[in-house]
């Protein structure tokens, strides 16, 4: 049974919980690690502009193949000839 901890000893609910302050290396490693991390959400943003991009530009090509294939005439179908 583990022994509960009384209501005064716990940071009230709107109170901020209070951190230890970072060492020099954890600063550093923290400040490294947050730019790795702009870094990527960077290039994941890049990526997906382009990819929207490229798939707009899909879909009007598409499109226009579609009007240009119906507004071309069906071929005419001409009888086969009997060879006598």
């Amino acid at each position: 049974m583990s022994p509960s901890l009384p209501a005064s000893a716990l940071p009230a609910a709107d109170e901020p919980v209070a951190r230890p302050a970072m060492t020099r290396m954890e600063s550093k490693a923290e400040a490294i690690s947050r730019a790795a991390m702009d870094a990527i959400h960077q290039e994941v943003a890049r990526r997906e502009a382009k990819t929207a991009q490229l798939r707009a530009a899909r879909l009007a090509k598409e499109a226009s193949e579609r009007a240009a294939a119906a507004a071309k005439p069906a071929p005419v179908k001409r009888k086969a000839t009997s060879a006598r």
